[in-house]
């Protein structure tokens, strides 16, 4: 790993089959331990049912309300300055209960790669 400042490019967002918007802040072979991402949900929309196989995740909550549902947890209504921590391998979602969108950056240990994301629907 090396010193850097990346930054945050509002172009590089793109969809996803979960029903939000990433954009990847810092994922790379480089730093293995570690991932950033920002993600938005729009006003009204839940996410999928996800796992994510041998990879804890944080949500850091950034603007708007919503409400997660995560396995052993519950459901519990979220708003910025938040955060929430999932283990590894649990079931997970959340809703944008608000009328801005939601707002959060998930960081993931180790990195998120595609092949740990196991969709529950």
């Amino acid at each position: 790993m090396h010193s850097e400042i990346r930054k945050f490019k509002a172009a590089d967002e793109f969809e996803t089959a979960e029903r939000c918007f990433i954009t990847e802040i810092a994922n790379d072979p480089d730093d293995e331990k570690v991932s950033i991402a920002r993600a938005r949900v729009e006003p009204g929309v839940t996410t999928a049912w996800h796992k994510l196989t041998g990879v804890s995740e944080r949500y850091i909550m950034v603007s708007g309300q919503g409400r997660t549902e995560i396995e052993g947890l519950g459901t519990v209504s979220v708003t910025a300055g938040d955060v929430i921590r999932i283990p590894p391998d649990t079931p997970q979602r959340i809703t944008n209960t608000g009328k801005d969108d939601l707002i959060f950056f998930a960081v993931c240990s180790p990195r998120f790669t595609p092949g740990c994301y196991i969709g529950l629907e």
